[in-house]
Order: C-alpha cells, then sequence, then structure tokens
C-alpha cells in the first residue's frame, strides 16, 4: 500500500517537475492588443462635420481670420475669428491620429497617425481633402492609435504587420507564466517595435499661418517640416498639393517641438534644445545642443537669447520646472543665463518686449523682456489653466482648459478681449 502511495507522489512530482523547467511561475496580466486593417480604419478617420463640443483641446494655429484649435487625436476646430471680441465656431474637421496643422496660401497640412494629409481650404464652407500620404511623417512603421497602453505585466504583440495593422484597444487577462518569460521582455536586444508616441524667407513664403510653441509642424519657404520622436522629416511643397518626401535627419531623442529665426531651427526635446542650419533647406546641418535634465521642453528664440519652458514630474521627467534663459549669440556655444522658477509650464510667446509663459494651473504670465536676460513680470492673469499662446500682430490667442481666450495689447500689458468655451 505505502509502495503504490510512492509511486504515485514520484509520478505527480515529475510531472509538476517537467512543467517547471523554466519555473519558478507567477501569475500575470498579460496585454494583447486589438487590430483593425489599416486600410479601412483610416477611411473612417476623415469627415467635414457640423461643429462640435471639444473632447480634449490641444495645440491652437492662427491662419487669416481664423483660429484651429487641435482636438486631441480626433481632428481640429474651425473658428471664424473675424470678430475677435466674438469669435464663432464655424466646423469641425474629423482626422483621426490628428496632432497638428500648419497652413500655406490654403493648403492645410496635418498629421493622422503618421500620414501626411493635404487639405484645400480656400472655401473655409467647403473644405476638401486633396491627399493623403501614408506613412510619410513616421517612416517606422506607424501602427498605434491615440489608445492608452492598459496596465499590465506582460505585452505580447503577436505577428504584428506594421504597415497594415492598427491597434484599436487592448485584452488584459491574467495568466500563469514563468518568471523567466516575464524577466525576457526587458531584454531589448532584438526589439524591433516601432513606438509612436513669423518669421519669412525670401518670396517663397507666400500666405503662412503661425503656430505656437508646442509645434511639431513648421512651414519655412518652401518646405515643411515635422520633426516626430528622433526625426527632422522633410517635405518640398513648391507643389502645393502634391509634396514631395525627401530624406529625414535623425536629431535626437524625445524631440517635441520646432521653431525657426530666419534660417536656424532649434528644435526642443526632452533632453535639450538641438540647433540647426538650414541654409540647404533639404539638407540641415548640426550646430549645436543645448542639454539638460529630462523634461518637457517647448522654446521660442528671439533676438540674442532662446526661452525655454521646462516642465518636470508626471510623463515629462524628473527636472525641476522652470524658465531658461539661453544666450544663442554664439550658436556653437550655447550658455545658460539665468533659471526663473515656474510651478508647471508649458507653451510661451515673444512679441516686442513682451514675453508671454504659459504656467499651467498657476495660468498666464506676462513679463518685460526689454532687459534679457533680466525679466520682470507685469501681468498675472491667475484661475486659469494656461497651455499654450500665439502672438498674432494685433492680439494674443491662448489656449487652455477647453477655453480659448483673446487678449489685446497694451503699452507694457495685456487686456482680455473675448473667452470661447469649446
Amino acid at each position: 500500500m505505502n509502495s503504490k502511495i510512492l509511486v504515485v507522489f514520484l509520478v505527480v512530482l515529475a510531472v509538476f517537475s517537467s512543467c517547471d523547467n523554466d519555473g519558478p511561475y507567477e501569475d500575470y496580466l498579460v496585454a494583447r492588443p486589438i487590430l483593425k486593417n489599416a486600410v479601412s480604419f483610416k477611411a473612417e478617420a476623415i469627415d467635414i462635420m457640423e461643429p462640435i463640443p471639444v473632447v480634449s483641446s490641444g495645440k491652437v494655429y492662427a491662419y487669416k481670420n481664423y483660429i484651429f484649435v487641435n482636438d486631441v487625436g480626433l481632428g481640429f476646430h474651425v473658428i471664424d475669428n473675424s470678430s475677435p471680441q466674438n469669435p464663432e465656431r464655424i466646423a469641425f474637421i474629423k482626422l483621426k491620429g490628428n496632432n497638428d496643422i500648419s497652413i500655406k496660401d490654403d493648403k492645410l497640412y496635418a498629421d493622422s497617425y503618421g500620414d501626411l494629409v493635404v487639405f484645400n481650404i480656400s472655401d473655409i464652407n467647403a473644405i476638401s481633402l486633396i491627399s493623403r500620404m501614408e506613412n510619410a511623417i513616421y517612416n517606422n512603421g506607424v501602427w498605434m492609435t491615440n489608445v492608452t497602453f492598459p496596465q499590465a505585466d506582460i505585452y505580447e504583440y503577436g505577428d504584428i504587420d506594421y504597415d497594415k495593422d492598427i491597434v484599436v484597444g487592448w485584452e488584459v487577462n491574467m495568466e500563469r507564466r514563468s518568471v523567466a518569460d516575464y524577466e525576457k521582455q526587458f531584454n531589448c536586444d532584438n526589439c524591433d517595435l516601432a513606438f509612436v508616441s513669423e518669421n519669412t524667407l525670401n518670396s517663397q513664403q507666400g500666405t503662412v499661418g503661425q503656430g505656437g510653441s508646442l509645434a511639431r509642424f513648421k512651414i519655412i519657404g518652401n518646405y515643411l517640416y515635422v520633426v516626430d520622436y528622433s526625426d527632422l522629416n522633410i517635405f518640398d511643397i513648391a507643389d502645393l498639393e502634391q509634396p514631395k518626401v525627401l530624406e529625414d535627419v535623425q536629431v535626437g531623442w524625445d524631440i517635441e517641438t520646432i521653431f525657426n529665426q530666419g534660417e536656424i531651427l532649434f528644435l526642443g526635446g526632452r533632453q535639450g534644445m538641438y540647433i540647426y542650419d538650414i541654409k540647404d533647406p533639404e539638407k540641415p546641418e548640426f550646430i549645436s545642443e543645448f542639454r539638460h535634465g529630462t523634461a518637457c521642453d517647448p522654446v521660442v528664440v528671439d533676438g540674442t537669447y532662446a526661452y525655454v519652458t521646462l516642465k518636470g514630474g508626471n510623463m515629462c521627467g524628473g527636472t525641476e520646472s522652470g524658465l531658461y534663459i539661453i544666450d544663442v549669440s554664439n550658436l556653437k556655444n550655447p550658455e545658460l543665463k539665468v533659471i526663473y522658477p515656474m510651478e508647471g509650464p508649458n507653451g510661451l510667446g515673444v512679441k516686442g518686449d513682451q514675453l508671454f509663459i504659459c504656467d499651467g494651473g498657476a495660468g498666464l504670465k506676462v513679463y518685460d523682456k526689454s532687459n534679457a536676460p533680466n525679466i520682470t513680470m507685469v501681468s498675472h492673469f491667475k484661475d486659469i489653466v494656461a497651455y499654450d499662446v500665439i502672438p498674432l500682430s494685433s492680439s494674443l490667442l491662448m489656449i487652455g482648459d477647453q477655453t480659448l481666450y483673446q487678449y489685446e495689447y497694451l503699452d507694457n500689458d495685456i487686456k482680455l478681449l473675448s473667452t470661447l468655451e469649446l
């Protein structure tokens, strides 16, 4: 009897031993993507609609008498600003996967899941699609939508076709897995996944709109420059309706914004500011960089000073928030002059001797920079959330917390003109 029990015990032990070769085992949350064919998905992504409420206001762009407000990942709202005291919403351009736009001579360029999409807006009441260039912006394969990554321990992507598949959701289940399999995902030696996370330049400029400091799109002359996570994408738009894709330039990591002063590009990234010469607009040349701690980092430049807001915390990094003023009189050797503490700065802008800082929940701050790098606060609009600004010739646009604010300039200050709840 005892011998039979012993045999059964040895058999069971052998079974468990054979199953535990890769052990020990633990329970893990395993996430798998829900896929949809990219062609059919993108076909549903564009539509011209009547005005609708904003879901999540993003960047703002001004062109002629119109304002375009991005609805993050969904498209952009069109606002008639013929009367800044009484702006009026007139349309919503549904464009899924969109985060930014730029406009020249009534041709609107926008991103959509890494594609470059071109619209004709010559008749604002009859906006039409001209073309869609697939994977023109992100040439390393774009398959992620704006679907948020789920909380999980293991992500199994399976056989994703980066050219044909779009992730539209996730399925998460608790599963028993070996600890070795769990730890294996952190060794990415063989990983090949592609995560997406008012100047003039000669007579080529034409009629070009103006974006804020958080812009990733910039039109200069006959060229459109677009920054993605690591590259500067370049398009020849001499033929406005048929852009030509040129060779892109790898510029760094975590690139977020683009700004130009004449033939010099200033790129803001979470690791620093990168300076490029575009005398040859098709072949930008690296000049120098200014490195800082990890933080969200838009930049604007006026004369010999660059103004950079660094925002720490959350997804931006651990660097303490502040305004950095950098001397760029010697482009090959940018030099930090002073740091002003901020609470949670986003975008910023300059006009004449005025510097405008969107300090997040701390509101909009206005400084006199006539004695730069020393600046003096002249006004502070509290109890609003400030995201980004565009200093226009006759008024200042500011977007924040699903509201569009417009201000008029005073001698050394600004006064609120209107607000539009989006």
